[in-house]
């Protein structure tokens, strides 16, 4: 009998959708997510004019977008 441990992060998902939601423009999502460079870089572009926006709502919504560390988010 095998023994499985999956590593998640220790952000929550619920956490990163409302901030993705509030404040996704300016990458506040990220920061939260440890992600800083990319937080700098989707602040001083408005995230890349708000595609980046949409597409990492889309992702932090089915569960594809991942902490700093590379870990999924914690449901």
């Amino acid at each position: 009998m095998a023994n499985y441990t999956t590593i998640t992060s220790d952000k929550s998902k619920h956490t990163a959708l409302i901030l993705c939601a509030c404040g996704g423009m300016i990458g506040i999502h990220d920061y939260y997510l440890g992600k800083i460079g990319s937080g700098l870089i989707k602040t001083f572009t408005v995230n890349f004019v708000c595609l980046g926006w949409i597409k990492d709502l889309i992702q932090i919504a089915l569960g594809s977008y991942k902490d700093n560390a590379g870990a999924p988010l914690r449901q």
